[in-house]
């Protein structure tokens, strides 16, 4: 039976979403190309009519996975006033829901490590979602120039991911509450502190 173009591409993206979940929750190398295809009820040998390789398939579910994190961040921040959009991030992402549903979570703390040991391929690609994401944080920092708030996004992104693989690692316990309060707190200071900083810069030039 022959497919139309529009059939393969919803059975796609719907192999792309499954695998973004499980590749989430079980790493990388956790699971293989069988059990993904059988996730998104299809068998293994249609697997090569959608992707050159297994490779291919990760890189997208990385994709995928980095991209509706930052939908989700432009979503709760959507209607919030500028101050406060950083925050509402930094809630959201460092909290218990977060920590406890890895499939469906930031995929930095669910495979950085990992994609750290892939091909250059694979490590190009997943930096260029990173940078995407950074620029997407840097545009919820006001008040500053783009080069400080970019330098603010970074360091506030690299302290909520590290912050969430440690939660993770202590599990559901008091660490892990504790470890993850400690991230929020030093979050938040940093974005109460900005706008101090960067007025007490203009009242200097002025």
């Amino acid at each position: 039976m022959r497919y139309s173009r529009e059939h393969k591409q919803e059975t796609h993206d719907r192999i792309v979403k499954k695998a973004s979940v499980r590749l989430r929750e079980k790493g990388a190398h956790g699971i293989g190309v069988a059990d993904l295809m059988k996730e998104a009820g299809l068998t293994h040998g249609g697997f090569y009519a959608h992707f050159d390789s297994r490779e291919a398939l990760v890189i997208e579910a990385f994709g995928y996975a980095m991209d509706r994190s930052m939908e989700h961040w432009r979503r709760i921040t959507g209607e919030a006033s500028p101050e406060k959009r950083l925050a509402l991030i930094a809630e959201a992402y460092l909290s218990t829901l977060h920590r406890d549903n890895p499939g469906h979570g930031c995929s930095i703390p669910a495979l950085g490590a990992e994609i750290a040991r892939e091909s250059p391929k694979a490590r190009k690609a997943f930096a260029g979602k990173l940078d995407e994401m950074i620029e997407t944080l840097t545009d919820t920092i006001p008040n500053l120039p783009r080069k400080t708030a970019r330098r603010q996004a970074i360091a506030t992104l690299a302290t909520m991911a590290g912050t969430m693989l440690l939660a993770r690692i202590a599990g559901s316990s008091e660490l892990s509450d504790e470890v993850l309060k400690a991230g929020r707190d030093s979050v938040l200071d940093g974005a109460k502190r900005e706008p101090k900083v960067a007025a007490a810069r203009k009242a200097k030039q002025n």
